[in-house]
């Protein structure tokens, strides 16, 4: 007997990645559970599955950065209070992080994909099944988008929950109207401009002084080009030391409600007299929208 539950959740994180860095992503997941039925006549309770299961699988991975392991060019040390991740590629600035252990999940493999994660949820969701089932079938998505969207990266420090991680992510829709018109180049324009991108709210930018590194890697602190961003959160403290050329420094908190305002009201000034109507995605079927208009 099977038992399936489509779109179980989303889950929201960025990954490391040996060719482009750091990168935010959603994907929907899809369950199906195999095994024989309980005293209810059930092979699991609906209720329990979107709640026990969806809340391993947010402990896991979600608003988390992933980890690859196993690749070569990732480096991790582990403390009492924080793990550090080093990414370092060859021809490439590097990437680092000192942040509570929480804020990472690593992944067994050489890279992170679908199957890497899937094998390490999978794992993790047997051990709180019921003898009954014996079967657990995962299935990882990204949403079908047919126009321009994005992948970016960010923390916000002021949020309670896991947002506050400081390498989080997130695959959006960007959707523009300019007098009523859907303006692909504008779409485009701006998936071009945050692709790949990390989201820096300018009053976290700190001095390299300020970032803890382990004494093997203090020549960090000299890279040119690398930006420092660091913040005390309830969760702990978190630092990062990203490639300049893939971050934009703004000058808000990075929530999607600003994000979508920043965009709307760019392209207003941009574009004087016409009616600027913007959405902003937070990965799947969530978001902002917003118009904008400045008179001539």
């Amino acid at each position: 007997m099977k038992l399936f539950v489509n779109n179980l959740t989303v889950i929201d994180y960025s990954y490391l990645c040996e060719e482009r860095g750091m990168v935010g992503e959603s994907l929907i997941v899809d369950i199906e559970l195999d095994g024989s039925l309980n005293d209810e006549c059930m092979v699991l309770d609906f209720g329990l599955v979107k709640k026990q299961i969806k809340a391993v699988i947010d402990d896991e991975v979600d608003h988390k950065l992933l980890i690859p392991a196993q690749n070569k060019c990732i480096s991790f040390n582990i403390l009492e209070e924080s793990t550090q991740i080093l990414l370092d590629r060859p021809e490439q600035l590097p990437i680092y992080l000192n942040c509570p252990h929480e804020a990472f999940a690593l992944i067994d493999k050489d890279v992170v994909d679908e199957n890497g994660i899937i094998e390490h949820l999978e794992a993790a969701i047997m051990k709180v099944l019921p003898e009954n089932v014996t079967g657990l079938v995962l299935k990882l998505a990204a949403e079908p988008i047919f126009g321009a969207f994005y992948h970016y990266s960010h923390g916000l420090k002021k949020h309670d929950g896991n947002c506050q991680r400081i390498a989080h992510g997130h695959r959006s829709i960007i959707e523009i109207e300019r007098n009523g018109e859907k303006d692909e180049a504008l779409e485009h324009y701006w998936a071009l401009r945050w692709q790949d991108i990390y989201l820096i709210t300018e009053e976290d930018m700190v001095s390299s002084d300020d970032i803890t590194v382990p004494e093997a890697l203090e020549a960090l602190r000299h890279v040119p080009n690398l930006y420092s961003v660091a913040y005390d959160a309830p969760q702990g403290r978190f630092e990062l030391m990203m490639p300049a050329d893939v971050c934009e420094i703004l000058n808000f908190d990075t929530t999607v409600e600003q994000l979508t305002h920043f965009v709307a009201h760019t392209l207003a000034n941009e574009n004087v007299g016409d009616d600027i109507s913007v959405i902003g995605y937070e990965g799947v079927d969530k978001g902002a929208m917003v118009c904008a208009k400045i008179e001539n």
